[in-house]
């Protein structure tokens, strides 16, 4: 039996492209090469490909959905968010398109809160300041940062990583106050304070950690405004989406203190970073490493294949249909 053509966009796990290899008739990424980022070019390696694994920033919108040849059924993002791909005009196609919920939520809630340590401790400062030999030894006043311990953490969009995060700040002693669309059930809350407006959530934290999707929906949604109804001297955090992020909004608002500092993970336009932060001294930069472990990466390969394998190999519904 012919296998199926895939095309993969990225160069991915060793064991997930030696899996791929296996059942299809993969066509790899193996030296990752940018070709990726120019959606005329996915389309036109697609030419007779059943399948798509493509990856988180691919531009797999309307313009590329509609170059791609009719033989492709499934499209397989390497990543929970979507934002990247026009999922109307793909299914408009009879394309599937499916993503790896699940697998990824304590990883990046771990980066969340390690941002969270970064900014309140000044640890970028800190290991700049040691690796340009410019640390004299111990003084009582150097880089002084601020606790968790205590602090109440705001976090914006309560779902599968929020409520990661929420867990691991209690381990310590953080208050945890929440906002969504909805209010969580009880057993998901776990004392946790929900806010039914912008101002009275942002008013009453010390540390803003957003984790709302992407989209216009929430495109700029800390902006001056919202900023401005934070406590002189909150903290905040992004791992969630870069552009939820005004981002000279922000940078004012480290450069005057009023956001003691702020740790991000994620960028509007990315790799491109806003250059105003690169001057700034407390913010705490990385370079979209939320799910970046070995065993979040692996099992999010393995997922993307389990969709393939579910509509490509079985001819059944995708497993996690976005």
């Amino acid at each position: 039996m012919t296998k199926p053509t895939l095309l993969i966009t990225r160069h991915l796990p060793d064991a997930i492209e030696a899996r791929a290899a296996r059942d299809y008739d993969a066509r790899l990424n193996t030296a990752d090469d940018p070709w990726f980022r120019d959606g005329a070019e996915i389309a036109h390696r697609a030419a007779g490909a059943a399948g798509i694994l493509c990856a988180a920033g691919d531009p797999m919108g309307e313009a590329t959905i509609a170059a791609l040849p009719d033989s492709v059924k499934i499209i397989s993002t390497f990543s929970v968010g979507t934002d990247h791909i026009a999922i109307p005009a793909a299914r408009a196609r009879g394309i599937e398109v499916t993503n790896t919920p699940e697998v990824l939520s304590f990883a990046t809630a771990e980066i969340a809160f390690t941002l969270m340590l970064m900014a309140a401790r000044r640890a970028g400062e800190g290991e700049r300041m040691v690796r340009a030999g410019a640390w004299h030894g111990w003084a009582p006043t150097q880089l002084m940062g601020v606790t968790l311990e205590g602090k109440r953490l705001g976090i914006l969009g309560f779902g599968r990583i929020g409520q990661k995060l929420a867990a691991m700040a209690r381990g310590m002693s953080m208050e945890i106050h929440y906002r969504d669309v909805r209010r969580a059930a009880p057993e998901q809350e776990q004392g946790a304070v929900f806010h039914e407006t912008d101002a009275g959530f942002l008013g009453a934290i010390d540390v803003l950690s957003m984790h709302v999707p992407g989209g216009d929906a929430t495109r700029k949604w800390l902006n001056a405004d919202r900023i401005a109804m934070l406590r002189p001297g909150a903290l905040v955090v992004n791992s969630g989406r870069g552009p939820s992020v005004d981002d000279a909004a922000l940078a004012a608002a480290l450069r005057t203190g009023h956001v003691r500092a702020a740790g991000l993970d994620v960028y509007d336009g990315e790799p491109r970073v806003f250059p105003a932060y690169l001057d700034l001294e407390n913010v705490a930069l990385l370079p979209h490493l939320g799910s970046a472990t070995i065993e979040t990466r692996a099992a999010m390969g393995e997922r993307c294949l389990d969709n393939l394998d579910a509509v490509l190999l079985r001819g059944q519904a995708a497993l996690h249909r976005a």
